[in-house]
């Protein structure tokens, strides 16, 4: 891999990490586009890799909010009189909430890094997914803010972030309209997306890192698309806290749908192959 494809790759990681377009399954196209064998572990390794970088910006972004949820979820375990509290009982959700995640990707790894990286499985589940979004934006009654989350809202969205281990449904939209129909609104849902990323996401980096070095990749290349894809992802995050204040996350299932439908054209006739 050239410096300047992990450089792009790196881009297009930070951009879609956190937005619900589906970073993998972008990841995923760029990698066919700049002629990378998409499913060669390596390449899969890679791309799960980089997203420490994104990783690494949303705990900068959240520090705050990480420091003092820590500092009570642990002095919960010390004192039971701080149990009742909202940090000490976020720390919980947030462990309950990404246990699925982690599970599930272990379980399941071979599938996820072979017959899964298709671009019939990427399109497909941009579109699919798609639509769920736009229900949850419909139906939810996104009434509660994050004070108000439950540890039923947080086992759903974990569990349904595990779907995004398929290429194309997004974790940050799996998680955010599971937010969405259990009554969260649109910013404690995003929120708590970002939580949950966390652990997941550090996860499958250590899981994936010795792969991405033992392939054809190159350290080099790993260093340099997971410090691009922290410079942008940091943007990113901020910008969509921002938009999700006052905007539908709608627009983003128009684009995925859109997306979807010209790589099933590409593919149909034959302009691109599915590996």
């Amino acid at each position: 891999m050239s410096i300047w494809e992990a450089i792009v790759l790196g881009i297009v990681e930070g951009l879609t990490e956190f937005l619900p377009v589906s970073s993998t399954g972008h990841l995923t196209i760029t990698s066919k586009i700049l002629g990378q064998p998409i499913d060669d572990p390596s390449i899969t390794a890679f791309t799960a890799v980089i997203q420490s970088g994104a990783i690494a910006a949303v705990v900068l972004f959240f520090w705050s909010d990480i420091k003092r949820i820590a500092i009570a979820w642990v002095r919960g375990l010390a004192k039971p009189e701080h149990r009742g509290e909202f940090d000490h009982r976020m720390g919980w959700y947030v462990i309950v909430g990404s246990l699925p995640i982690c599970v599930v990707g272990y379980v399941f790894r071979d599938l996820i890094s072979g017959d899964l990286r298709s671009m019939w499985w990427v399109a497909g589940s941009l579109i699919a997914w798609s639509f769920v979004m736009v229900a949850a934006e419909r139906l939810g009654s996104k009434k509660r803010p994050l004070e108000k989350i439950t540890f039923f809202d947080s086992l759903m969205m974990g569990l349904f972030q595990c779907l995004a281990l398929i290429p194309g449904v997004s974790r940050s939209g799996a998680t955010i309209s599971t937010g969405l129909f259990c009554g969260l609104d649109r910013v404690a849902s995003t929120r708590m997306a970002f939580l949950l990323g966390i652990p997941a996401l550090v996860g499958a980096a250590i899981f994936e890192l010795q792969h991405a070095l033992d392939g054809e990749v190159g350290l080099i290349p790993v260093l340099i698309g997971t410090a691009v894809s922290f410079v942008v992802a940091y943007a990113s995050v901020a910008w969509l806290l921002k938009f999700v204040q006052k905007h539908s996350t709608e627009i983003f299932a128009f684009y995925r749908i859109c997306l979807g439908v010209v790589i099933l054209i590409l593919l149909a006739t034959s302009t691109i192959t599915a590996t």
